[in-house]
């Protein structure tokens, strides 16, 4: 399984290094790849165990088509390749991740219940500074 760090710093003391320094320390549940994203304020952390779709479009953390919406992801969704050619985008990946991202921008905090499996995400929305 992979593994997902992060935190909100409204005083905005916290740096780029901080982020990285606590997503290492769950670099043993995901060796293959890290990623970071950070603002400021937000700071969203994954680390990487490659298992559905192993190139590097499917890594973390992963921003919407429209680019509104960031996600980091940890678990399985058994349903998604079921979902996916509902979500009327082209996906660049073939990873549960993306439908998890894409299905949120389509329909809402709600799409949740359609999904089946074990996970824990967190979406962070850019615009309205809101996370799900």
């Amino acid at each position: 399984m992979c593994g997902i760090a992060g935190f909100v710093d409204f005083t905005q003391s916290s740096s780029q290094n901080d982020l990285e320094i606590i997503t290492d320390c769950i670099a043993h549940r995901g060796p293959n790849a890290a990623g970071y994203y950070f603002d400021g304020t937000i700071g969203l952390g994954h680390r990487r165990l490659s298992i559905l779709d192993l190139s590097a479009a499917a890594n973390q953390p992963m921003y919407a088509a429209n680019e509104r919406y960031v996600i980091i992801f940890n678990g399985e969704v058994y349903n998604f390749q079921e979902i996916a050619p509902e979500l009327g985008v082209k996906l660049k990946t073939t990873s549960d991740t993306e439908v998890i991202l894409e299905g949120f921008v389509k329909w809402g905090p709600d799409f949740v219940h359609r999904l089946n499996g074990m996970f824990a995400f967190a979406i962070y929305d850019k615009q309205e500074q809101q996370f799900f």
